[in-house]
């Protein structure tokens, strides 16, 4: 990472952020993470009666790069609508604050038979009419490593 004039660190376009039509919400910070083996959504979202209702009790242990671990609530069937495509997606449910509202990973990108570019921040696929492409939000993206940079800012690395 590299410093701005006022020491602040600014980040790298190595995430994708997109927006993501889920049943007929538009959902923002949602990271395409081709590294993820899972889609995952956050609980929060699902709050409604007619969803929780929906979710499959499932407990998985989910780890992640870092070694940290969350374990699931369960995992939901879910329609996604991504320029005018709609796949039905399977989400492992998670309780807790990941920075994100959706992480998309393999599965979703399979299905989509998504191309993604850090470089390029954008999402390519294939359509009948021709190639369809999804920019990534670069501010949202920023925004989401400031605030990853300002919390970790005065934790102590033990020697």
């Amino acid at each position: 990472m590299e410093e701005d004039a006022d020491g602040l660190l600014l980040p790298h376009n190595d995430a994708i952020v997109i927006s993501l039509n889920v049943l007929d919400f538009k959902i923002k910070r949602v990271l395409v993470d081709p590294g993820s083996s899972t889609n995952i959504i956050q609980w929060i979202l699902l709050e409604q009666p007619k969803l929780t209702e929906s979710i499959i009790p499932a407990t998985k242990l989910l780890v992640g790069f870092n070694l940290a671990s969350v374990t699931t609530r369960g995992e939901i069937l879910l329609p996604t609508n991504t320029e005018g495509v709609m796949k039905t997606a399977i989400f492992e449910v998670v309780n807790g604050d990941m920075g994100y509202n959706i992480i998309l990973g393999r599965p979703w990108l399979h299905e989509m038979k998504v191309v993604p570019s850090t470089y390029h921040q954008l999402l390519k696929f294939l359509m009948l009419e021709g190639i369809k492409k999804i920019k990534g939000e670069q501010p949202a993206a920023r925004e989401m490593n400031v605030i990853k940079v300002s919390s970790n800012k005065g934790k102590e690395h033990a020697a």
